[in-house]
């Protein structure tokens, strides 16, 4: 019998790639939906059984996790995956099966499933060995990559992530282009780059296009609702801002 597994998430490329992984860990899993929002949640569950498992974000996008927490009884395992570690303690409470921060790899939640199966199994390690080592781990600092080490002919080179302007999916295959103008192959898709890259350093805009705001020049209104831009150096093919976007767009760089 496949597992269920519920996803609660706000931010839909974020849900995206979590889904990905899932399905990269076994495609097998059944993938019931993904929820935005706490009052969607309080409506799924009146209205569905529960499911084997969630993968929940902290903070959904009309409150805190939590708040469902308090609305509807759920005594279905939770691995927590957040940006935020202060809500570990909080988490703990909440049958909390493992809490992984954001940007999520593909290893950690590897890790955190076979967790699950394993207390499903009645074989759960030592939970004070667990916790403390899981706490020990969320005091540490969020680290994002701050150089891509790329292949170019028979070497490899460092670039420092400072030095990209943008990232670009073109060919079948995902290009830094740097401010001198080189561009660079990258052994990562705009998904895993968009989970390792500082937020506010770079923004996926759309399906195509990651960009370091430095590397824009001007920005225009555009049918339907778009935004146009024009980056330095330019990738000589129109750079649009999807529409679904745009707000958040325009909310990173006032940030």
């Amino acid at each position: 019998m496949s597992l269920k597994v519920l996803i609660f998430e706000d931010e839909s490329l974020s849900a995206e790639h979590l889904a990905n992984l899932i399905r990269r860990y076994d495609p097998a899993i059944d993938l019931l939906g993904i929820i935005e929002s706490v009052k969607q949640g309080i409506e799924w569950f009146s209205t569905h059984a529960h499911p084997d498992l969630l993968l929940m974000d902290i903070q959904l996008s009309d409150g805190s996790c939590f708040d469902l927490f308090k609305q509807v009884r759920i005594e279905v395992p939770v691995i927590f995956t957040t940006a935020y570690n202060e809500y570990a303690i909080q988490a703990f409470k909440v049958n909390s099966v493992d809490y992984l921060l954001k940007p999520i790899e593909f290893l950690e939640l590897q890790l955190a499933l076979e967790k699950f199966r394993k207390q499903r199994k009645n074989i759960a390690p030592n939970q004070e060995q667990m916790y403390g080592q899981l706490y020990s781990r969320l005091l540490q600092p969020m680290q994002f990559k701050k150089r891509l080490l790329v292949k170019i002919g028979d070497q490899l080179k460092q670039v420092l992530v400072e030095d990209i302007a943008f990232f670009v999916f073109d060919e079948g295959m995902c290009w830094a282009v740097t401010f001198a103008k080189n561009r660079l192959p990258v052994d990562y898709t705009l998904d895993e780059l968009e989970q390792m890259l500082e937020p506010k350093q770079f923004f996926r805009i759309n399906r195509k296009f990651i960009v370091n705001p430095v590397s824009i020049e001007k920005i225009h209104t555009y049918f339907n609702n778009r935004l146009k831009l024009q980056l330095r150096p330019n990738p000589e093919t129109e750079v649009l801002v999807s529409r679904e976007r745009v707000s958040d767009f325009k909310n990173w760089l006032n940030s």
